[in-house]
């Protein structure tokens, strides 16, 4: 039998019943990913298997750092082909990793191909994945399509151009709604005086405003919140280690923009206080404009000093943190609240120790629509097996998981689609063991009917893009 066959991770007769007739099939709205737009503009057309597979995927760099692999064929500089083979000869010993199971699922789904892959195999998968990857259903458009991807929500910094995405909104050609994200995580940077001034620098031209003070910052920020709506963008996100929670008054923050604009770092106090107050300014804006806010929470990111400066951001080198967040994250929440300026959103949480504290946190702050305040799917290190089900588990125990919006890719690869369908099987082998326990009804029409509006319908419903 084929490692990836049609019961794979679905343990009893429920479980099978529930993906294969109410899963299975639905389109796919993956509203939080890094995927380049430009790359859906060009309809980017990948070399090889290496280039679709390894070129910015933190996840395998991570595996392959630990099994040895030297960084030239990780990160660097190295030969495709090479690279590829590297990662073959580190996959088996992935086993236990969602890894090993992206990886094949992703072998299967996209590039019809039904060989386990390892050393002995890598060469012949090459062969035969460069070859399908010259087709066009393996294109960047090609692969939206052929998994049936209704919506892609990309992760946009607003000081940066959105020509690309304006490209793909006249092209009529792209079935796939591509919207961007609003990601303003530098919009707080004061710590960094030279950086900050740049980024803003980078703000003045796209919005056409000279920012001589804090009156004008905030009003080319609230030009772009209106630049990404018109562009159909309804949602925004966010990373924080903690919540913000030090508010301060408007004049508390001029002084600290002028001192910045001046050169001047500001202190981690400072930094708390422009942050609080930035967050709160853009919050009353996407509650406004009906977006939802989405904040990824706890992730430490950048230990490795050596990777940071050889690479950069994003090179596999966050973990998850230990802070503390319920006090920040009640501040932050009831300060949102009082000012009406809590949008709808989604808490992503990297550390389980806190998965009933976020869970039992945001229940507090529920109402106005269905589900608004949404414990979001295991995220970073969690979107694994166990992850995911304890993600699903708490949801279910503290909240409604019959409200909730379901999974994402977080994925810089077009071939990372086949991860809704992970996800779909580990639901609906949850709810499966769960109807054959009796621990819910075995009524497929209840339980069915609850799986597939967590595939497609809930997002589809509480995101409105179009509206």
């Amino acid at each position: 039998m084929s490692f990836i066959h049609d019961n794979f991770l679905l343990s009893n007769e429920q479980a099978i019943k529930l993906f294969h007739e109410y899963a299975k099939e639905e389109p796919i709205l993956d509203f939080h990913n890094h995927l380049p737009p430009q790359e859906i503009a060009n309809n980017r057309r990948f070399e090889n298997l290496a280039d679709a597979w390894l070129e910015a995927d933190h996840y395998k760099w991570r595996a392959m750092r630990a099994n040895g692999t030297p960084e030239e064929l990780v990160s660097g500089s190295g030969d495709p082909k090479e690279k590829f083979l590297a990662w073959a000869s580190t996959l088996p010993h992935t086993l236990g990793n969602p890894l090993y199971h992206w990886t094949h699922l992703e072998l299967k789904r996209c590039l019809d191909i039904d060989t386990l892959l390892g050393p002995e195999t890598a060469e012949e998968i090459w062969e035969q994945a460069n070859e399908k990857l010259r087709g066009d259903d393996c294109s960047a458009r090609g692969m939206l399509k052929r998994f049936q991807v209704e919506t892609v929500c990309t992760t946009d910094d607003p000081a940066l151009s959105t020509k690309h995405h304006q490209a793909i909104a006249q092209d009529s050609s792209i079935e796939t709604q591509v919207f961007p994200t609003f990601r303003p995580d530098q919009s707080w940077g004061v710590k960094d005086a030279v950086s900050f001034t740049q980024w803003i620098a980078q703000l003045q031209e796209t919005s056409e405003i000279t920012i001589l003070d804090l009156s004008d910052y905030l009003e080319a920020l609230a030009k772009r919140v209106n630049h990404f709506h018109s562009l159909g963008s309804r949602l925004s996100d966010h990373a924080f280690l903690q919540c913000f929670s030090d508010f301060p008054s408007e004049e508390e923050a001029r002084k600290i923009f002028d001192h910045v604009i001046d050169g001047e770092d500001a202190s981690e106090e400072e930094a708390e206080k422009f942050g609080s107050f930035i967050i709160l300014y853009l919050c009353k804006l996407y509650k406004a404009k009906n977006w939802t806010m989405q904040i990824h929470l706890g992730a430490l990111r950048n230990n490795s000093s050596r990777l940071m400066a050889n690479f950069g951001p994003d090179a596999g080198g966050d973990s998850i943190g230990d802070f503390p967040q319920a006090e920040k994250m009640s501040v932050f929440l009831n300060k949102l609240d009082k000012e009406d300026a809590l949008p709808k959103s989604i808490f992503y949480n990297v550390n389980p120790a806190d998965n009933l504290t976020i869970a039992t946190m945001l229940g507090n702050f529920q109402g106005e629509i269905p589900g608004k305040m949404q414990f979001g799917s295991g995220w970073w290190h969690l979107d694994q097996r166990d992850g995911m089900e304890e993600q699903i588990k708490t949801l279910a125990n503290i909240g409604l998981l019959s409200r909730f919006v379901g999974m994402l890719t977080d994925s810089r690869s077009f071939l990372s689609f086949p991860r809704h369908e992970y996800f779909r099987r580990i639901l609906c082998n949850l709810l499966g063991e769960w109807m054959e326990e009796g621990f819910v009804p075995d009524d497929f029409e209840l339980i069915g009917d609850m799986a597939k509006r967590i595939c497609f319908q809930n997002s589809s419903d509480y995101f409105g893009f179009g509206e």
